[in-house]
């Protein structure tokens, strides 16, 4: 018996092709059989990278430091080098257009921290979508143990990327961009300029893979999407989706009504050592202590003050006509002159009569001391957009409270404060309803 290595065998084929205006499956082979999907992988990558730029976790004109690992990635690739810093927009423009398998490691690796997590994000993304049999192990698609997916989850994928991120859509139909380093060319040209209508989406090779191809084309208000696995070169892939295109074009009615899918539900990812800490009311409310001081003299100094003003009028009046001195006229008193300790004694008395008595503190906030964080972001920007985003969505519970944003060790919270607890508690309530990451802020 002679055993054949797997990647010298054929690549078995599959393929799926539905009105992307509806979902609907127009045709379908092998459809649900596990296969690798090779490149075809980096429209997760970049499904997740628009949702973290659209999210506030990150921006186009991240700095991105590239890591050794990706650096080593294999071909295709745009030729990073280890400890070398791009901006993101050039490593999606890369993923998207070259293919380039460095670039996207480094795009997972910025994102997650490192591609394992990554991996893990891109699993959770692909549940929500609802991509039930595929697996990822990494951010570019080389084969890999266990990296498997079908052909109707890529075109579900696909279908997602044109319809829940639009404005990105158009990368997949350039035949060149800049990208950072130099100009790359686009590894799905040839379809794009022989199919009329094409404007996507992405290619995948590898020997275990053979040629894979998710495309998108439109004519008038058709669109139609076609997947196909294990072709045996670019021109028979490339010849057999235009088949597969055209027979979509053939069979989706001239109109339709328009049916997005649903956008997964986002979940933030959480900041490494972030802990978030859920105060609740207090068992019991004990009574505040007197702050320390001196005991308040103001009964001892009025009292002091009525003696005062006695022994003035006493030393004032004529002494009684059986004592009086020997008849000599005293000079009369300036009228400027002050007593030393009289004086002195009615302006303490007086002083310490008006200074006020200090209790306690006393609160205005009317018991609106508790506050909701709707994430922790990377920059004040981000923070502060999200803030604003959430204050509109949410008007009749966040209505008086404070947008405050505060820098901590690992990035900027995002929190509204003087809120009192119940309307704390249902704004979070109603913020989470709406799939928006929402913890309670309790006094102190």
């Amino acid at each position: 018996m002679v055993v054949i290595p797997l990647s010298a065998m054929a690549a078995p084929y599959a393929a799926l092709v539905i009105d992307a205006r509806t979902g609907e499956v127009l045709h379908a082979t092998n459809a649900d059989t596990r296969l690798h999907p090779a490149s075809l992988t980096k429209m997760m990558t970049l499904y997740i990278a628009f949702e973290a730029i659209e999210r506030g976790e990150i921006s186009l004109d991240t700095v991105v430091r590239v890591s050794a690992k990706a650096a080593a990635e294999p071909p295709s690739k745009l030729g990073l080098r280890a400890g070398q810093r791009i901006k993101l927009r050039y490593l999606i423009r890369a993923a998207a257009v070259k293919s380039a398998n460095d670039a996207a490691t480094a795009i997972g690796e910025t994102i997650a921290g490192s591609e394992a997590a990554f991996a893990r994000r891109m699993n959770r993304t692909a549940k929500a979508l609802g991509m039930t049999r595929t697996t990822f192990k990494n951010a570019n698609g080389l084969t890999e143990e266990g990296h498997l997916s079908t052909a109707r989850d890529m075109t579900q994928l696909g279908r997602h990327l044109l319809y829940d991120y639009p404005e990105y859509y158009n990368l997949f139909s350039r035949r060149t961009t800049d990208a950072g380093m130099r100009e790359v060319s686009n590894t799905n040209r040839r379809l794009l300029d022989a199919y009329r209508g094409a404007d996507g989406i992405k290619t995948g090779y590898t020997r275990a893979a053979g040629f894979n191809l998710v495309a998108s084309a439109e004519r008038g208000n058709e669109r139609v999407i076609a997947t196909v696995f294990g072709g045996r070169s670019t021109a028979t892939r490339n010849a057999k989706v235009a088949e597969l295109l055209d027979l979509g074009f053939r069979r989706a009615p001239s109109s339709a009504p328009l049916r997005k899918p649903s956008a997964p539900r986002y979940v933030a990812p959480q900041t490494a050592g972030k802990t978030i800490r859920l105060i609740t009311a207090v068992k019991k409310s004990l009574r505040p202590q007197a702050r320390p001081g001196q005991a308040a003299p103001a009964p001892v100094l009025l009292a002091m003050k009525d003696d005062i003003k006695d022994a003035l009028a006493e030393a004032a009046a004529p002494a009684p006509a059986t004592e009086a001195p020997p008849a000599t006229t005293p000079k009369m008193r300036p009228s400027d002159l002050v007593m030393a300790s009289a004086g002195n004694a009615q302006a303490d008395a007086v002083e310490a009569v008006a200074e006020p008595e200090v209790v306690t503190r006393i609160s205005t906030s009317g018991g609106r001391h508790w506050g909701i964080n709707v994430g922790r972001y990377p920059s004040r920007y981000a923070a502060e957009r999200i803030l604003l985003k959430t204050a509109l969505t949410e008007m009749t519970t966040l209505d008086g409270s404070l947008r405050k944003v505060v820098n901590r060790k690992g990035g900027f919270d995002a929190n509204f404060m003087g809120l009192s607890r119940e309307s704390a508690d249902l704004a979070c309530r109603r913020l989470q309803a709406r799939q928006v990451m929402c913890f309670m802020i309790g006094p102190g």
